[in-house]
């Protein structure tokens, strides 16, 4: 049994890493909090689930455009509430005043689309499939989404470590200025990385919606409060201490809840933060930035 909780720890964890990566992301590169990231879960939700329910495109399809649905919004979110502060020098304070807005105004859109009604997708749309394994019982879909997280987790290591875009946004983190000078275009990095961050929340939103076959249009607000614990444990910008404590918060709310209750919980995984934050203020591992200074290309 404890395994059994351990597992699916990993599976909850790697659902809140996989939305935790674009919010890291975003602030390893602009040092601002987007809390309008759990509207673009909500968006990826929502798009995924009509293009099953209205339009019967298959799964993949559909997440592909979840991915696509929320990456483009987070690009209009860059472009109408954050780029003019960036040109005004407005500071954090301002930006997450803005994200504020602009998550609220998301929701409304959501509110009125779907009436206030927490929607679901057809029975079967992804197949019951149990295997039994080594006395575990796991089911094809917690397969699916472990692969999906692992998936996107490595591209994007490989799109911020091994491509052009990747060394210009991590120089962009480190100094705007002087990454200007040397030919790169921040209004551009900043546009693409709210896109990939957008995209990743929207597919989170697709896979959680999917999971737990419930899609209504606050569904986004709890979890980022959880991906906010997961980037500060795992280190502001890191996108590696993301996954790494979004699997661990994971099994630490599975297995709490399974010997203690949802309250205790909760109680658990915000005194640890806690703890954690007095005794490391900056997470287990190095974000963007520090990534730059120690030399990485």
């Amino acid at each position: 049994m404890f395994a059994q909780q351990i597992l699916n720890g990993l599976v909850v964890g790697s659902v809140y890493a996989l939305f935790a990566l674009g919010f890291t992301l975003v602030f390893g590169v602009q040092n601002i909090l987007n809390l309008a990231h759990g509207a673009l879960f909500m968006v990826g939700a929502f798009v995924g689930l009509y293009a099953v329910t209205l339009v019967d495109l298959p799964l993949v399809v559909a997440l592909l455009l979840s991915i696509l649905a929320a990456g483009c919004i987070g690009v209009l979110l860059d472009f109408f509430a954050f780029r003019p502060l960036r040109k005004r020098r407005g500071g954090e304070f301002p930006a997450i005043m803005s994200s504020i807005g602009a998550n609220l105004i998301l929701i409304s859109i959501a509110q009125q689309i779907s009436q206030a009604q927490v929607s679901g997708f057809p029975f079967g749309t992804f197949p019951i499939v149990i295997y039994n394994f080594l006395g575990l019982r796991i089911t094809l879909q917690q397969i699916a989404i472990l692969c999906c997280v692992m998936l996107f987790t490595t591209v994007l290591l490989l799109i911020i470590y091994r491509t052009s875009f990747g060394r210009q946004a991590r120089a962009v983190a480190v100094n705007e200025r002087t990454a200007l000078l040397f030919g790169v275009n921040p209004s551009q990095v900043y546009a693409l990385t709210f896109f990939i961050a957008g995209g990743l929340a929207g597919a989170a939103g697709f896979i959680i919606g999917l999971a737990f076959n419930s899609v209504h249009f606050l569904m986004g607000e709890p979890l980022l409060l959880r991906g906010f614990v997961v980037v500060i444990l795992g280190g502001m910008g890191s996108v590696v201490g993301s996954l790494v404590a979004g699997l661990t918060l994971g099994i630490i709310q599975t297995m709490s809840v399974f010997y203690f209750s949802s309250q205790i919980s909760d109680i658990i995984i915000f005194s640890l933060l806690f703890l954690i934050l007095l005794i490391r203020p900056t997470g287990f591992f190095k974000g963007l930035r520090q990534d730059v200074r120690v030399g990485r290309n």
